[in-house]
């Protein structure tokens, strides 16, 4: 037993040098797929926002099904739609890769792709009905928090960006990439084009509660799958959800909307924000944590039914 604790860790003076060099060949390594990602950023910025997208979608199409991902999507893709063709499925997952690609090499320009300008509405990129106007200026200029579900829709950054670029003092929950240089550099990418970004974990609750507390506007994905999370019905299947927004509905009792992108032609999109949700309550008036994740995910699903191919299907979304 003790010759195998000591190949797993040296002990003593030798197994602090053990350690050290282990750390500084991980820093090196992250700082050197790091700077492999700044370059790949650095190409896709030269090309420009419609070149890069268009490259991106032609990349994924092509590479994408030689990944294990695409076995998932394919199946996920399958048991969601059973009533549709195998052409049909076919072209979902075809278009499925191909808005990833493009969400991917969208990032650093989301700036320039975001130039909504309210005085020539739907001149440019984007386009916001008017009813989404309204209440978004409602939102803007009444003083109070409020929180926004989004889901891995089209390009699923710009409802953030949208809040930002208007001032709608705002904080979005994010999931910090395992590669500490490549999360310090998208998190200083972000900074220029999005509001207060939470970073997930332990402490994310506690942060998301202050900016409740002081008026802010709070959003989140909350899509994908949660492990300790009540069991919901999505899509025709169970699956675990997230219950921290309808958790954070229920402690402030503040209105929640729903926030899309819907990509269209010509690397355009439209971002639509919907009424206050009325969420399901239990006997003391209290908004009901599972009956409200329930509720929440319903409005998804019909997102994902309306545009099945601008959804992320390549992730174990119904593994229990």
């Amino acid at each position: 037993m003790r010759g195998a604790h000591s190949r797993a860790r040296p002990a003593g003076s030798a197994g602090r040098l053990w350690w050290s060099m282990k750390a500084a060949l991980s820093r090196i390594a992250d700082e050197s797929l790091a700077a492999l990602v700044r370059g790949a950023f650095a190409l896709v910025r030269a090309l420009g926002p419609d070149r890069a997208s268009n490259l991106g979608g032609a990349g994924a199409r092509l590479l994408g099904p030689l990944t294990s991902a695409n076995r998932i999507a394919r199946e996920n893709i399958a048991a969601a739609f059973p009533e549709k063709t195998e052409a049909e499925r076919k072209a979902i997952l075809r278009e499925s890769w191909d808005n990833l690609g493009r969400t991917a090499c969208e990032y650093v320009h989301l700036g320039t792709i975001f130039d909504y300008d309210p005085d020539h509405p739907n001149t440019g990129r984007i386009e916001i009905p008017e009813d989404s106007i309204a209440r978004f200026v409602q939102l803007r200029d009444d003083g109070k928090g409020a929180i926004f579900f989004a889901a891995h829709l089209a390009n699923w950054e710009l409802p953030a960006v949208s809040a930002r670029r208007y001032e709608l003092a705002s904080a979005a929950l994010y999931r910090t990439p395992n590669n500490r240089a490549i999360a310090r550099d998208i998190l200083a990418m972000r900074r220029d084009v999005m509001g207060e970004l939470i970073p997930a974990g332990i402490s994310a609750p506690v942060r998301m509660m202050e900016v409740l507390d002081a008026g802010v506007h709070l959003g989140m994905l909350v899509d994908q799958r949660f492990g300790r999370g009540p069991k919901i019905r999505f899509l025709g299947r169970t699956a675990t959800a997230n219950p921290l927004l309808a958790r954070l509905a229920r402690r402030f009792d503040v209105p929640v909307h729903g926030a899309r992108a819907i990509r269209l032609p010509g690397n355009r999109f439209r971002l639509e924000l919907t009424d206050a949700m009325t969420l399901p309550r239990d006997a003391r008036g209290q908004v009901d944590v599972d009956a409200a994740t329930q509720a929440i995910n319903d409005v998804i699903e019909g997102w994902i039914r309306e545009h099945p191919g601008q959804w992320l299907w390549q992730h174990r979304r119904w593994r229990m």
